[in-house]
């Protein structure tokens, strides 16, 4: 199956996903991956898929959706391993561009240094690059990389990708317990995304199973402090801890508002007041959220955030 959904996606509403890339040949082997290890560990791009194949499955896919009246905000290339192995995927999306729907790529990076690869990448509407660290003994640990990729080369190519890229360009930062969530380390991550100035950056969790069991994710108070840290360089930025369908949602109900919004952004006691008194609601509402364990109660240099409870891993 090449084309698959429209599925909900955390940043890009309706997403029809287009799996270009067969399971599971990726330049890393991350050890948070929900689709396991990776089986065949690659840092040559080639074809995959003949093009014709990719481009008719996605088309009859769309057919599909529009019928049933279903709505789609982006073609998503989000396959089984890294999209940019795939050596036609410029060609690809200049040639779905003709559908009329914005097309985004979520990728690793791993391959950012190669000027084919950031040429491809340039097509694109909306681009999300992982930056999971910028030190190499964490990079390896946490991405289990190709041992010929080079992490040196590989940040420089974001930062050239930054400067040509006329779309939206986002991070995203997976933050593990023990691993890549101390105090330096995120500093780091948050010192070179100043460089690479992207639209917005995501701070992300496991929220499936990993691939190593060990693999957990960093606790609440690791990630309202790298929100803060990111927050100060002036990066935008937001969380990616909700379930897909429901974490932009603002439903009218307190609860679910207060919810939603701290998926994404930790709320400060005086902004969680206001919200509360738009909504002709009280303190009690965050009480019971925290009695649930549905809420959390944390503090930052001095002042209180609230944010959503980190769901274990089902």
């Amino acid at each position: 199956m090449i084309a698959f959904g429209p599925v909900p996606s955390r940043r890009l509403g309706h997403s029809l996903g287009v799996n270009n890339i067969p399971p599971k040949f990726c330049t890393y082997s991350c050890i948070y991956c929900q689709i396991g290890r990776t089986i065949h560990k690659e840092n040559e791009r080639r074809e995959f898929y003949k093009i014709d194949e990719i481009i008719e499955d996605v088309e009859k896919k769309v057919k599909e959706a529009r019928k049933r009246g279903e709505e789609i905000d982006y073609l998503t290339f989000v396959p089984d391993g890294e999209p940019t192995l795939d050596i036609n995927i410029g060609r690809e999306i200049e040639a779905l561009q003709s559908l009329g729907i914005k097309i985004a790529v979520i990728t690793n990076a791993s391959l950012i240094w190669k000027k084919d690869v950031r040429d491809d990448l340039h097509e694109a509407d909306w681009v999300s690059l992982k930056v999971d660290a910028v030190s190499k003994d964490i990079w390896q640990r946490v991405d289990r990389p190709h041992k010929l990729l080079s992490l040196e080369k590989i940040l420089e190519g974001m930062i050239k990708f930054s400067e040509i890229f006329e779309g939206e360009l986002t991070t995203e930062t997976m933050l593990i317990k023990g691993i890549n969530g101390k105090y330096e380390e995120i500093e780091k991550i948050a010192s070179f995304l100043t460089k690479m100035k992207p639209y917005k950056s995501y701070i992300s969790i496991p929220t499936r199973p990993p691939a190593e069991k060990w693999a957990m994710p960093a606790n609440e108070s690791i990630i309202n402090m790298a929100f803060q840290l990111f927050d100060k360089r002036g990066i935008d930025v937001e969380y990616l801890i909700g379930y897909e369908g429901n974490a932009f949602a603002f439903t009218g109900n307190i609860e679910d508002d207060l919810l939603s919004i701290t998926s994404v952004h930790p709320m400060r006691e005086e902004g969680v007041k206001e919200l509360l008194k738009k909504a002709d609601a009280n303190w009690k509402v965050v009480e019971k959220l925290i009695k649930e364990d549905k809420l959390i109660e944390l503090e930052y240099q001095k002042n209180k955030y609230y944010m959503r409870k980190i769901q274990k891993l089902i």
